[in-house]
């Protein structure tokens, strides 16, 4: 749910202080249509539903967050006046397109691991400032995994970590101040560091910026040692759609790409009135 105010900046910031396009009409009672231009795993459809009941527009919404779409599917049924059509349409269908174009790439890289496969597909932080919430809503209707939604939500030990304390030092501060409600990640580039990480008992291990073969020698490194199934490994950094073929029989818990997001496109989904 979207706090009110929140709404009202997202609208103010599309009317401005002097909207004569929408007010151009009679504002008479009109029906209209939303709907999917292309094919598309939908989301957003919250979000939709909270412009529309601000401006008072009667909807029937016919698919859900999760469905697959084809071009033409009607997603709504609208019936409003016509200036609160015209000043909800924008807003509506940038988070309608924005959001389902993450679900659908999502759904794609899903598809691409194997269906007995452990892996699961997850997001990143690196999301649009201010929509980080409807962004990762969308991964999930894409079958992903959100990840952790803020830095409070788990500890993740990045490179630049080491750099400041070293790797055993931020480790063991992060313990000690660790709630055990949170789980502490660490991020490495050797297998040196995997095995100081997994001996020192983290729950994630995050291999970062590796090619698969070494991936594959880190995995063996760990299992070698008894370390394996003590950890999650999740294998992360310059992985999108067009490369992630090479990762998925590695034998990895999570496949985080920010791509998810940052290369996802836009959903092209229309509204239009009935004659």
């Amino acid at each position: 749910m979207m706090i009110t105010s929140r709404l009202e900046d997202f609208i103010e910031e599309d009317l401005g202080y002097n909207d004569i396009s929408c007010t151009l009409v009679p504002d008479n009672p009109q029906k209209a249509v939303i709907f999917a231009k292309e094919k598309c795993v939908l989301a957003g459809t919250d979000i939709a539903k909270e412009i529309l009941d601000y401006f008072g527009i009667q909807y029937e919404q016919h698919f859900n967050d999760g469905d697959f779409l084809g071009a033409g599917d009607i997603i709504y049924d609208l019936d409003g006046d016509a200036v609160s059509i015209l000043r909800a349409e924008r807003l509506t269908l940038n988070f309608l397109g924005h959001l389902s174009g993450i679900a659908t790439l999502t759904r794609k890289c899903v598809d691409i691991i194997p269906k007995h496969s452990r892996t699961k597909i997850a997001a990143t932080r690196k999301t649009t400032p201010g929509l980080r919430k409807y962004e990762k809503l969308a991964v999930i209707a894409g079958g992903g995994d959100p990840h952790r939604f803020n830095l409070s939500d788990s500890i993740i030990i990045k490179d630049n970590h080491r750099n400041i304390m070293g790797l055993k030092s931020a480790i063991l501060e992060a313990q000690k101040r660790t709630s055990f409600t949170q789980k502490i990640e660490v991020e490495v580039e050797s297998v040196d560091d995997a095995l100081i990480a997994a001996k020192m008992n983290v729950d994630i291990i995050m291999l970062d910026n590796m090619s698969p073969e070494e991936i594959i020698d880190t995995i063996s490194a760990l299992q070698a040692e008894g370390l394996r199934e003590r950890v999650i490994i999740e294998i992360s950094g310059g992985i999108s759609q067009d490369n992630l073929k090479d990762f998925v029989d590695i034998d990895a818990d999570i496949i985080s790409m920010g791509s998810l997001i940052h290369k996802s496109h836009w959903i092209d989904i229309s509204l239009e009135i009935k004659k």
